[in-house]
């Protein structure tokens, strides 16, 4: 299904409950245009998202939620594989493999851990301090070429790239080395309580972020009670985090520069700012919510779709792990 002409893209998303309006903008925002220019694979992760105690039920129905939530912004199964992780037993194979080839050093000097282990100081366990290197497995089992990151995630990318390098080194040329792709604009969208920090469902506060299933009298509550400045100017600037947070979101939303969204706002006061936004993202998500209910209510048709896009992923997955393995000197015999 995929084009020898196009480069290959990996990106998975973790189905640990809300999906919010930073992950959207983001994120799948992004995958819907990339999706024309790249052999895309997108992944449900979860076996990223048990590295933090999940309820069972909690993390099954998050999983089928999240695939209809991909699906419901506009990523096309024609075009791309979307796949549940644990579905593909490649991933985790790679990922023992790459331990090995993975220093202590490397993974204790990762900031998430760092942040992850100071929230679950209760259950620090090996998965969160290896998770990283499962992150490297996504990625390399399928020789991406490129992987979307946020600013925040250039670490996580620079240790894939390492164990590539450091892999080719010993075994010849194995995996792509794979470049990321930050978008220029709305790669980071903050917290509306705090627009120091970034928005995160994992937040205690439930103002600080809009979800994708938010109703239309919450977004507008929302960000009614964003956190903005005292001057009242409206432009973007690293002093204003909140009114640059703020012109970021209208200007995603409404596909415009910053500096467009900044002229239309040159003669309004942050009232008006907060509830022209708030519009701006209820008829954003309007379409993505209604497409949403309808493939929450087909939990057939979402089943069709994820043992399809197995079988595609496995295909690809075995395809590299067998190679790696090989190199390695495990046991493998061709069929006759």
């Amino acid at each position: 299904m995929f084009n020898n002409n196009k480069k290959t893209l990996f990106s998975g998303i973790q189905p640990s409950g809300i999906i919010t309006l930073g992950n959207y903008i983001g994120a799948l925002k992004n995958f819907v245009d990339l999706q024309n220019d790249y052999n895309c694979i997108f992944s449900v992760v979860d076996l990223h998202a048990i590295t933090i105690r999940q309820n069972p039920k909690d993390l099954f129905e998050n999983s089928l939620k999240l695939t209809a939530m991909y699906l419901a912004c506009g990523i096309d199964v024609n075009k791309c594989i979307l796949f549940i992780q644990s579905h593909v037993p490649a991933h985790s194979e790679l990922a023992w493999i790459l331990n090995t080839f993975c220093y202590i050093g490397e993974l204790s000097r990762m900031t998430q851990f760092k942040e992850k282990s100071k929230k679950n100081d209760g259950n620090i366990n090996v998965g969160l301090m290896a998770y990283p290197v499962l992150q490297a497995a996504d990625i390399l089992l399928y020789k991406s070429d490129v992987v979307p990151i946020g600013a925040d995630q250039k670490q996580h990318l620079e240790l894939s790239r390492n164990l590539a390098v450091r892999f080719n080194g010993i075994y010849g040329d194995t995996f792509v080395v794979p470049e990321p792709i930050i978008p220029k604009s709305g790669a980071k969208i903050m917290s509306l309580t705090e627009p120091e920090k970034k928005m995160s469902k994992s937040d205690e506060n439930e103002f600080s972020y809009i979800s994708l299933i938010d109703d239309a009298d919450t977004i507008i509550k929302k960000f009614r009670r964003s956190v903005t400045d005292s001057d009242n100017k409206i432009i973007f600037s690293k002093d204003k985090p909140g009114v640059s947070n703020l012109l970021t979101i209208y200007s995603a939303c409404k596909k415009i520069t910053v500096k467009n969204a900044e002229k239309e706002f040159e003669n309004s006061n942050y009232g008006m700012l907060k509830s022209a936004v708030a519009q701006s993202v209820i008829e954003k998500l309007a379409p993505i919510q209604s497409e949403y209910k309808k493939l929450l209510n087909d939990e057939r048709y979402l089943q069709k779709i994820l043992s399809d896009s197995k079988e595609k992923a496995n295909l690809l997955a075995k395809k590299t792990l067998d190679e790696v393995s090989k190199k390695i000197g495990f046991v493998r015999f061709e069929k006759p």
